[in-house]
């Protein structure tokens, strides 16, 4: 008995599975108010240099660029008490005294701090500091998870998550708030992670897919909070600790007991349970049953977890228990051929995925519309995006769907660089379009990396391939800043890193229908690439358990 029949014993699509997933998918809302939050915490408004306290009072002229527009980082030089000069004329200085701004909308880090004209690089290095403590907690809590369980992990992070976002809210200088916004990103990694294990192991193989993108669309309905809370909430301290702080509570219920009643039975689990799979293979097989009798009283069916005995258990996953002992490491991704083509072109995939999408999502105040509109464009372009994903990858395929949704979104960003700033309109659809394919492209790489990688390393794997789509996206601020050489040079950088990353898409296998690896012996003998037949679910499910076979003659490998 395989662990997915154990599953379907229990219930894997009943009351449990939709309550675990409203569960863990509430504080999804919030993850996207941090990812995006230097979108409205880190806006820079119309400014211009403060005159001299020497300066003669009058109307305030300011020198004129290139572009016939009011200069916001140079003044015209003063003599103590002389008359304005002409605003053609005159030389000029920065801003030896500061700078004046527009508050009538916002404040932000860039008004507290002066992020602005020689400055304004760090405002990027504040938001590339956020995306490293996403890289590193990924790295950390990864093995952590692995040895103390999911749940304990993500319940430390949300007070993590909550700390040092109120922490930022509270800081005095630009340095300590990007300690605490390092911390943050630490924490949102352990909370993605545990909360992508949890949502999709007590599910039926037919519902991964689902579950994942509904878990998605949590994330994506989270981008039309952050801009109501942004208008409702100018002052950017306030709205850090707004977003910061309903994952202390989050933390405090993950601590209560929760009882829920059905069929006369009053049941008392946590509030989110542990990893089933994880307990049996760290031994705690007796609280695994326990859960597992928990689930299926709440499913319908408590005569068949009682039923259950740890013998069940040990024999359902009796290879699971196998593998876990077996030591393997980064160096096993690479030792063969195909395993070698899957981690770098997947890794290929994510980078660019991460570097292009963060390149488009924290730019939105560059295409000249209302910010708070737009980002509500940004955030609705996801939800038709991952409904079309989920079409594309269960008819024309994982390999298609990744490969077409990069080059697409490496095309719309190319094609910005040819669009001028006076079409706003212009440069906006193509930006939004652009975004859509790489929310797309994220959604199909989470399942399709979940079935490249075999059973004995797929944490690792998976590891590895989150690793670079996080360096990408700490990346993407810093080039954002070649764009004080030439305008065109960022998007020429994003875009065709996209478009290599669509490339390596391509030498791929397709695996839809295909039963998932377990061993890498599995991925070097599985050269047939292609598509197969669509098999039942009952034949899908005992093909889990059949090891993969290569192509042999007379098959054809298209």
């Amino acid at each position: 008995m395989a662990f997915s029949e154990l599953m379907d014993r229990v219930g894997s699509k009943g009351p449990f599975q939709f309550l675990n997933m409203v569960l863990l998918g509430l504080p999804v809302f919030g993850l996207a108010n941090h990812y995006l939050l230097q979108i409205f915490t880190a806006a820079t408004p119309a400014h211009h240099c403060r005159p001299p306290p020497n300066a003669s009072t009058g109307p305030w002229v300011l020198p004129k660029g290139p572009n016939g527009k009011p200069e916001m980082c140079l003044r015209f030089i003063y003599p103590p008490n002389a008359s304005l000069p002409n605003d053609t004329q005159g030389a000029t200085e920065p801003c030896l005294d500061g700078w004046a701004y527009d508050l009538s909308t916002t404040d932000s880090i860039v008004t507290e701090w002066d992020l602005v004209c020689d400055s304004n690089r760090l405002k990027e290095v504040a938001q590339s500091v956020f995306m490293a403590g996403t890289l590193i907690g990924g790295i950390v809590l990864g093995d952590l998870s692995d040895r103390f369980g999911r749940k304990p992990i993500l319940t430390c992070c949300y007070l993590l998550l909550a700390a040092s976002g109120t922490g930022a809210a509270f800081s005095p200088s630009l340095s300590v708030y990007m300690v605490f916004r390092f911390l943050s990103g630490w924490s949102i990694s352990g909370i993605v992670l545990s909360t992508s294990i949890l949502n999709v192991e007590c599910v039926s193989i037919q519902m991964r897919a689902i579950m994942s993108t509904v878990l998605g669309y949590c994330y994506t309905c989270g981008q039309f909070i952050l801009p109501g809370l942004a208008y409702a909430i100018p002052q950017w301290r306030w709205l850090q600790l707004t977003v910061s702080i309903p994952f202390l509570a989050f933390f405090l219920l993950s601590w209560f007991w929760h009882g829920w009643s059905h069929c006369d039975l009053v049941l008392a689990p946590r509030w989110i349970p542990e990893s089933v799979r994880w307990m049996v293979v760290s031994g705690k097989f007796s609280k695994a049953l326990k859960i597992l009798r928990q689930m299926a009283a709440l499913n319908g069916k408590k005569e068949e977890g009682e039923k259950l005995s740890v013998e069940d258990l040990k024999i359902s996953m009796q290879k699971e228990i196998s593998l876990a002992k077996a030591k393997y490491s980064i160096a096993d991704l690479f030792r063969t051929p195909n395993m070698r083509r899957v981690t770098f072109c997947l890794s290929m995939a994510w980078f660019s995925t991460g570097f292009g999408y963060y390149s488009l999502a924290m730019s939105v105040e560059e295409f000249g519309v209302n910010l708070y509109i737009l980002q509500l464009i940004f955030g609705g372009i996801d939800i038709p995006a991952k409904f079309i994903t989920i079409l594309s990858i269960n008819h024309l395929g994982r390999h298609i769907t990744q490969a077409s949704t990069l080059l697409l979104a490496g095309g719309f960003i190319l094609a910005l660089i040819f669009v001028p700033p006076d079409l706003p309109t212009l440069r906006t659809v193509l930006a939004v379009f652009g975004k859509g394919c790489l929310s797309s492209s994220f959604s199909c790489l989470f399942l399709y990396a979940t079935e490249l990688y075999p059973t004995v390393i797929r944490q690792t794997g998976m590891g590895i391939s989150n690793m670079w789509t996080r360096v990408g996206s700490m990346m993407a601020p810093l080039v954002k800043i070649t764009g004080e050489l030439q305008p065109f040079i960022p998007n020429a950088i994003f875009g065709t890193v996209t478009l290599l990353g669509g490339s390596a898409a391509y030498f791929l296998p397709e695996t839809l229908n295909q039963p998932l690896p377990e061993t890498i012996e599995d991925i070097e003998t599985w050269s047939c690439w292609a598509k197969k037949p669509k098999q039942e679910p009952e034949a899908e499910k005992a093909s889990l358990r059949i090891p993969l076979q290569p192509c042999g003659p007379g098959l054809d490998p298209s």
